[in-house]
């Protein structure tokens, strides 16, 4: 049997988008996935900072390779929070979870709220 390398296949990620976001639908699905992609992105950058296969992780965590994998794709799966938790761990990191508000249009006070807070002009 042939003696065979690993060699990794070049990816550009900003030309895969430009290229993806012509297709009908796409932008939805993509802006309905934003956080879960967000979330792989600093998953596989963790790993990577320290050099780590899937197969390292996996052994970390006590799973497999392919529930690794599972974790750092986007789709179906939704990892619980203490599957989430021993992969930050693994890979040198803690989990912090926190929500963010919602921007919310501002409006103008009416005349009657600036009085009752008690900033009305003097």
């Amino acid at each position: 049997m042939a003696d065979l390398k690993y060699q990794p296949v070049a990816h550009d990620h900003e030309s895969f988008l430009k290229n993806a976001r012509k297709r009908k639908g796409f932008r939805k699905a993509y802006k309905e996935l934003e956080e879960e992609y967000a979330l792989i992105r600093e998953m596989l950058a963790a790993r990577s900072m320290l050099g780590l296969t899937q197969e390292a992780v996996a052994a970390l965590m006590g799973t497999t390779k392919s529930a690794v994998s599972r974790l750092e794709t986007a789709g179906k799966h939704a990892p619980s929070l203490t599957t989430l938790k021993k992969y930050a761990k693994a890979v040198g990191c803690r989990l912090e979870i926190k929500l963010v508000p919602n921007a919310y249009p501002t409006r103008k006070r009416t005349a009657v709220e600036t009085v009752v807070e008690g900033d009305a002009l003097q």
